[in-house]
């Protein structure tokens, strides 16, 4: 009796022991799998890039209504307001890097949301001609009614109706085609000025310029915010071109309206178009 007591003892410490181990293993195993979830959630934020794609401040030829292409002037002290508020209503965006064309508008609203910002490290702008607007040949300068006009006779309709259906596409080629006429009806040959750029031609010195920018950064910092200052006219084509549902605003895009793409996985993503909150925030926050 006392032999059979033993090993019974003995088959329940096993058996306790056995379920401690067991219980100890779906332990282990359940902290595994929090910690694989975890990482990957980590992980999948960590390879997503955040673009922060900044319309200039408004210029003294944007007062004048004057074509502004790669023709160029400094912001107002009212363009200087607006994207100075704009840089307040982003001051706690980390920004990890920052681009703009090298067009002296874009540039100086890079600066100016720069130096209002809280969480940045001091970073310096990083130029690039490939994001600059677009070129209008011998429109550079001339009042924006008569251009616009030419392209809307070009097309067979009013102004009212080729503005309220803008292609930016349709626009940019129609400009090409109208400088072209003009250089030669006038006799200027195309070595001495730079002709209007045709939609491909902008499309693709944007995307170039963007995709770049993106390898860039994610081989560096496989993600964060990046801050880009550029164009009106040359950010809704970007937009247009990577995006199929996309459609302009009626009125363009507005001086330092905010506009985001977030990239991951090889795919842009588009978050907001046209977004003046941030300059409103900025405002608001000034006036308080």
């Amino acid at each position: 009796m006392k032999k059979l007591l033993i090993k019974t003892s003995i088959a329940l410490s096993f058996v306790m022991l056995l379920s401690a181990c067991q219980n100890e293993a779906n332990t282990q195993a359940n902290q595994t799998a929090q910690t694989t979830e975890s990482t990957e959630e980590t992980s999948n934020q960590e390879d997503e890039l955040t673009l922060y794609i900044v319309r200039h401040g408004k210029t003294m030829l944007n007062t004048t209504d004057r074509v502004q292409g790669w023709s160029d002037a400094v912001l107002t002290p009212a363009g200087e307001e607006v994207v100075t508020n704009a840089g307040v209503g982003l001051k706690d965006i980390d920004f990890q890097d920052a681009y703009s064309s090298d067009s002296g508008r874009a540039i100086q609203t890079a600066d100016l949301i720069l130096d209002e910002n809280e969480q940045t490290n001091e970073i310096q702008v990083q130029k690039d001609s490939g994001l600059r607007e677009f070129n209008f040949g011998t429109y550079e300068g001339d009042l924006n009614d008569s251009m616009w006009q030419d392209v809307a006779d070009e097309q067979g309709v009013t102004l009212e109706e080729f503005q309220a259906n803008m292609d930016p596409e349709v626009f940019a080629d129609s400009v090409a085609k109208l400088d072209k006429e003009q250089m030669e009806e006038n006799n200027v040959e195309e070595e001495i000025n730079w002709p209007a750029e045709d939609y491909e031609t902008i499309s693709d010195r944007l995307t170039n310029s963007l995709d770049q920018i993106v390898a860039d950064e994610t081989q560096e910092n496989g993600s964060g915010n990046v801050l880009i200052t550029s164009h009106g006219l040359s950010i809704t084509a970007l937009l247009d071109t990577l995006f199929d549902d996309f459609k302009a605003p009626a009125d363009g895009l507005d001086n330092a309206s905010v506009n985001i793409i977030k990239y991951k996985d090889g795919d842009y993503s588009l978050e907001s178009v046209n977004d003046m909150s941030y300059a409103e925030q900025g405002e608001k926050a000034q006036s308080d």
